[in-house]
């Protein structure tokens, strides 16, 4: 096995390769996490909430996921940078959305080569694997080993992940940033 620098290394150009804008690894330590992010999404202002599997009320309790995202040593944290015409362009929003989903699943896959004692994908606003989530006809998940949780989900400050991995939030005008993170063991 390489070296862990090394690795990380391999790691971020998979990342990039996949699409992303920037990638970069930092301890896990540096995420922080608080529960507020489970009332903003039980405000439901995405839609998705008690409508995906992966999102709450049913991804789980918030303190247990906030606790499971501390067992992790590292993240491999990502973006991608989207132009939209302006900041009510929801559609563009949207469309920047798909675009990053994509990337997620084929982050997923570019690691699949990589053996981790542990992993877990996140990504931005709800799983995004298929077009429609099962939970919605009140059936099982369809790919439960593919599904995606948003880093909110896990209660994970996403400006605050932002600046611990040297990455900006926000990246001007007419622009929406959608983040990642891969969070490992070796």
């Amino acid at each position: 096995m390489p070296d862990k620098d090394e690795l990380f290394e391999k790691l971020m150009q998979v990342v990039l390769a996949c699409g992303a804008a920037k990638a970069t690894v930092i301890p896990a330590a540096k995420i922080e996490c608080d529960t507020v992010f489970r009332d903003i999404c039980s405000s439901n202002a995405c839609g998705l909430y008690g409508k995906c599997w992966m999102c709450p009320p049913d991804i789980g309790d918030i303190t247990r996921l906030m606790d499971e995202v501390r067992g992790y040593a590292y993240a491999l944290v990502y973006q991608t940078v989207s132009d939209i015409e302006d900041s009510f362009d929801i559609e563009g929003m949207l469309d920047a959305r798909k675009q990053f989903h994509e990337i997620e699943k084929r982050v997923r896959r570019g690691l699949d080569a990589y053996t981790f004692a542990k992993v877990l994908h996140l990504g931005a606003g709800g799983c995004g694997v298929c077009e429609t989530c099962s939970k919605v006809n009140d059936e099982p998940c369809r790919y439960p080993e593919l599904a995606i949780s948003s880093l909110e989900a896990y209660g994970i400050h996403v400006s605050k992940l932002a600046t611990a991995s040297d990455m900006r939030y926000i990246n001007g005008e007419n622009t929406v940033t959608y983040f990642g993170a891969v969070l490992f063991t070796v």
